[in-house]
């Protein structure tokens, strides 16, 4: 049988995927693995509890996971600004080729 992972291996495995959904922008694989977020920081914050494990190495990783949750966000509202910005353009060609149609179908010959 395997030997299961410390908590602080789970919390950078966690990252890792984290880390190659972001640079896919996988926003579904972003949600998923944010569910995990919590059970795997909760061992290492027991560990940190008992003394189980360094508490630098624990700060280390809740600073990198913090910068993660922060470039996250900020790739989230510039992919929402993107989708805005599209959406605009999308209703701006319509409402140019409703013009168009307008004018276009509007005059007697």
């Amino acid at each position: 049988m395997a030997e299961s992972q410390s908590p602080l291996q789970e919390l950078d495995d966690l990252k890792s995927r984290l880390d190659a959904a972001l640079a896919e922008q996988d926003w579904d694989a972003l949600v998923e693995l944010n569910q995990e977020i919590k059970p795997t920081v909760e061992p290492v914050m027991a560990a940190l509890k008992h003394q189980e494990v360094d508490p630098e190495e624990v700060r280390v990783r809740l600073e990198a996971l913090n910068r993660f949750i922060e470039t996250v966000d900020q790739e989230a509202v510039q992919a929402r600004d993107e989708a805005r910005q599209s959406l605009k353009g999308v209703n701006q060609n319509r409402n140019a080729a409703r013009a168009y149609q307008g004018v276009s179908s509007g005059r007697p010959k």
